[in-house]
């Protein structure tokens, strides 16, 4: 093993042994447990739920999150653009542009960012349910989506 290995490594190690310690300072009520086990961008994720639990929200549920991506409002879904199964590609239903999938499993960068996790419901809520997204909706969708 050379230097240059031996130095990413040991970045590595630390990477996870920091983004371990940050997820196990999380103060996560015993009712999402679940939130301690997240696969990607734990710590990220976490940190939002955690807004939306400061906002009243909690506790999350994977079903609830699967149940809203799946609701039909008139037609549309966020399945309608983003597809049923989140490791498949999208289209956008009216520019027909693809939409990477989003499961956090496929995509790499998918909920790594809040502004963006943010912008997304506040867009995405609107043009599906015709209004803004609660809390609850946001953390139950974001809770699945991350299992993904």
């Amino acid at each position: 093993m050379n230097r240059f290995t031996r130095r990413t490594n040991k970045s590595r190690l630390a990477i996870v042994a920091i983004s371990t310690l940050l997820l196990t300072t999380l103060s996560v009520s015993a009712a999402n447990s679940k939130v301690q086990s997240l696969p990607l961008s734990a710590e990220r994720i976490g940190t939002q739920l955690q807004s939306y639990q400061a906002q009243g929200a909690g506790p999350f549920t994977a079903a609830a999150g699967q149940k809203l991506w799946l609701q039909d409002m008139d037609g549309r879904s966020c399945a309608s653009c983003h597809t049923a199964k989140v490791t498949d590609m999208g289209m956008h239903q009216n520019t027909r542009k693809p939409i990477d999938p989003m499961a956090p499993s496929i995509t790499a960068d998918r909920l790594t960012d809040s502004a963006k996790i943010e912008k997304w419901f506040t867009r995405n809520c609107n043009w599906t349910f015709k209004r803004d997204c609660t809390p609850q909706e946001k953390g139950d969708a974001l809770l699945w989506l991350s299992l993904q």
